[in-house]
């Protein structure tokens, strides 16, 4: 079943935030992800949402590959980067068989 990594992102630094752009793209390609939804300006029909927060949703086969994607080498780089390029809020959801 896929799973989907939702990642709600303010950018703090627009040189990092391209960086970890280009880093994160090139893990998840490697581990089968595919961006559904990349950067996307959310209209909140609902509650309140940031006007400078953006939206990411990256699709995985399953679970395993998506925790093996977020635990690798590959994005490791990437992950160490955002501390300092951007905010966010990380989720993982299961899709619906």
């Amino acid at each position: 079943m896929s799973v989907y990594v939702i990642s709600e992102v303010e950018i703090l630094d627009e040189a990092q935030g391209q960086q970890y752009r280009e880093l994160a793209q090139a893990s998840i390609a490697g581990y089968g992800g595919r961006y559904i939804v990349r950067g996307a300006a959310p209209d909140a029909l609902e509650g309140d949402f940031d006007e400078h927060k953006r939206v990411v949703v990256v699709e995985f086969p399953d679970r395993a590959t998506a925790e093996r994607w977020y635990a690798s080498a590959e994005y490791a780089n990437a992950r160490q980067l955002s501390k300092t390029a951007l905010r966010r809020r990380l989720l993982l959801v299961d899709g619906v068989a």
